[in-house]
């Protein structure tokens, strides 16, 4: 985004409204449904943006500022609703040291105190939770709700009483009214364990109900308009304040929390005093060291002003105390331990390391596996079963390793495998390649299984009822070890039919599925073969300049095939070699002329029309929402252009959808032109 400086009113005003409505929509979704879009940095990049635009232009500040919201509005929903004695705000946020003593330096400010004067504060972690409101009187528990827009929440008083930390009744003396709140969360090991439960559950484990993460899954389960499902799922408790009170058992936020524990409710065991910003930050540095194994997810540490008299008179902001703030962790990242390192083999025979991780949330999502690259990656990081390893997610990019915490340590040396290990046939690199791949081709059953699952995927064949569990379910019956086999699944219908889950409807519509693909598109016949380096795009500029297979084959295997291949712009040596490669295996030729006895692909003929961005490359991103992103290229293609698959300097143009991300980004960095999806059908409404 363009810097604050550089904004005109009008552009500023502009983003403003763009920025309140996908805030809005934002946090609609993860306090009203629970169920975020975004990543929480991603969340914060918009309100530090919107902060930073309001403290720019503060003549723009609008009505529906989202610094002048609290959480969501409670929407049609069977729990009724209650309106809080207090309101529930929410907290300001803190990013950096220096957030936290600018804070510090304000309280100072407001309260005209001394340099000299100290300022005690308490720090304790902020749970990950769905935040709830326990309204006792005269010491017995008579109403739950959660926050919801901070003024009207929901009514859980049924589903409270189920979770063990809340006591029905506090002990000792309390005042006649008091309300405690906290948060509701569900603990790291008691949520793997619900998600396994589901699953097994489930009658059929593709469609079970899994939960992203602990705290959707504590909220999902808090929510429940049956209080004995509620009462089903592990759910905790911890305070971490007050609302509506007859009276305060002390004068600071550090004994009345004290008090709360005393009287039966669970408080944080970080909550500690501390004094100023130096030793709020130390008390970070602690809780964030300890963060990955914990019990429970937690996203950063709160600070309060301690005394109550200050808290007073410090008062609120719009939606916010002025004594309190939550500083936040780097919310794309976390440590944890490098349990174990697999080996996946892919369809080409590339032999994939997969790093399996102790669970551990980064950027909203439990994370326990990441991609390790190749045996580079491994040498590179020096990880080790057993190191403690920083992992990093951004956006929707795969999580990695960015950091191995203990390469100096002394643990046994991880040795990259030399042969496959699903078929054990040799694995080696070829020369100046750092990919190790299976040399076992189609005799190797991980190749076979994953081939057969490209060729039916969505950008290939596009076989619908033949996904990744009845491929695998039909190749351990032996009914499948080619792509030609598919067609030829009807002779196995009766014992297709006596399996579990399959009834004869559903079965007829598979075999009619695969039956409207006896003729299918040649580009997509020819990627879903899965030959190396021949792509989606490469396999259509193939097509396009030889219409059909057999004289693709017959030119590949010429003495001059590679010189002709070469000429068509965008196929270099590689893809000519790697053609070359497939044909002279004899178990690649044996599938292609059975799969050709099975299956008959029309000429590939594209009919071009003249337009705006002929002769151009173009690159969709994000999500197109009147039309798939096969459709998009086809257009582009029918358009005259070139439909790529990354942003580069020979890009032209692109075309971004909601929730572009980085190839968004790198071409507002070249200069490349961006569309929006409803321009890019004016371009191909205007071609006719």
């Amino acid at each position: 985004m363009s810097e604050v400086e550089n904004l005109s009113q009008a552009e500023a005003a502009n983003e403003l409204m763009r920025l309140a409505k996908a805030i809005a929509h934002h946090n609609k979704l993860y306090h009203a449904h629970d169920a975020p879009e975004i990543s929480d940095a991603e969340f914060d990049a918009l309100v530090r943006r919107n902060n930073a635009l309001e403290a720019a232009f503060p003549q723009l500040v609008r009505a529906d500022s989202p610094n002048a919201q609290v959480g969501a509005a409670v929407e049609a929903s069977p729990l009724s609703k209650v309106a809080h004695a207090k309101r529930m705000m929410s907290l300001d946020n803190a990013f950096a040291d220096e957030d936290v003593e600018d804070f510090v330096a304000r309280v100072r400010r407001f309260l005209n105190l001394s340099a000299d004067t100290p300022v005690a504060l308490t720090a304790e972690d902020k749970i990950d939770g769905l935040s709830c409101s326990l309204r006792y009187e005269n010491g017995e528990l008579v109403q739950a709700a959660t926050r919801g827009d901070g003024q009207v929440g929901e009514d859980v008083t049924a589903n409270v009483r189920t979770i063990a930390d809340i006591p029905h009744r506090l002990e000792g003396l309390v005042p006649a009214i008091f309300e405690i709140r906290g948060e509701v969360f569900m603990a790291k090991d008691d949520f793997d364990a619900l998600n396994a439960r589901l699953l097994a559950e489930a009658d059929d484990p593709e469609k079970a109900r899994q939960f992203a993460n602990p705290r959707n899954a504590a909220a999902g389960s808090l929510r429940q308009k049956d209080a004995t499902v509620t009462a089903s799922r592990p759910l905790c408790f911890l305070a971490h304040g007050w609302g509506e009170a007859s009276e305060m058992p002390s004068d600071s936020q550090f004994s009345v929390m004290q008090a709360i524990a005393a009287w039966g409710i669970p408080v944080s065991p970080f909550l500690k005093p501390v004094d100023g910003a130096a030793g709020a930050l130390a008390q970070y540095r602690e809780i964030e060291r300890l963060r990955a194994d914990l019990p429970y997810d937690i996203d950063g540490v709160v600070y309060k002003v301690d005394r109550l008299d200050w808290q007073e008179r410090l008062g609120f902001v719009a939606k916010a105390p002025r004594w309190a703030i939550a500083h936040k962790f780097p919310a794309e990242q976390a440590e944890t331990t490098l349990e174990a390192i697999d080996i996946q083999v892919g369809r080409t025979g590339k032999l994939t390391p997969v790093g399996r991780l102790k669970p551990v949330t980064v950027g909203g999502v439990v994370v326990s596996n990441v991609t390790l690259h190749n045996r580079d990656e491994i040498a590179r990081l020096g990880v080790r079963p057993g190191d403690r390893v920083k992992v990093q997610r951004a956006g929707d990019v795969i999580p990695q390793i960015v950091e191995n915490l203990t390469r100096d340590t002394e643990l046994p040396e991880y040795h990259f495998p030399d042969h496959c290990p699903e078929c054990g046939s040799e694995a080696v690199a070829e020369e100046g390649e750092v990919d190790v791949r299976c040399t076992g081709g189609l005799i190797c059953p991980a190749q076979r299984v994953e081939r057969l699952k490209h060729f039916v995927s969505r950008a290939a064949l596009d076989i619908e009822g033949l996904g990744e569990k009845t491929i695998q379910e039909f190749f351990d019956q032996g009914w499948l070890h080619s792509p030609a086999d598919i067609f030829r699944l009807r002779e196995h219908r009766a014992e297709i039919l006596g399996r579990e889950g399959w009834q004869e409807k559903s079965v007829d519509n598979l075999l009619s599925a695969i039956e409207s693909k006896r003729a299918p598109d040649a580009a997509r016949l020819l990627f879903g073969l899965g030959i190396r380096h021949v792509g989606a795009v490469t396999a259509r500029d193939l097509l396009k300049n030889f219409q059909t297979l057999p004289r693709l084959r017959e030119v590949a295997t010429s003495e001059l095939g590679e010189a002709e291949l070469t000429q068509i712009d965008g196929i270099g040596p590689v893809v000519a070699e790697a053609l070359r490669e497939f044909f002279h295996e004899p178990h690649n030729v044996e599938v292609w002329e059975d799969l050709l006895q099975q299956v008959l692909p029309p000429d590939y003929i594209v009919e071009v029309k003249a337009s705006s961005v002929s002769g151009k490359t173009v690159v969709f991103t994000g999500a197109l929402e009147t039309m798939s992103r096969d459709e998009a290229k086809a257009q582009a293609e029918a358009l005259g252009a070139k439909a790529a698959g990354s942003v580069s300097a020979k890009t032209d143009l692109v075309v971004a959808g909601p929730g572009a991300g980085s190839k968004l980004k790198k071409a507002q960095e070249l200069g490349i032109e961006v569309i929006d999806e409803a321009a890019w059908a004016a371009i191909v409404a205007a071609a006719g």
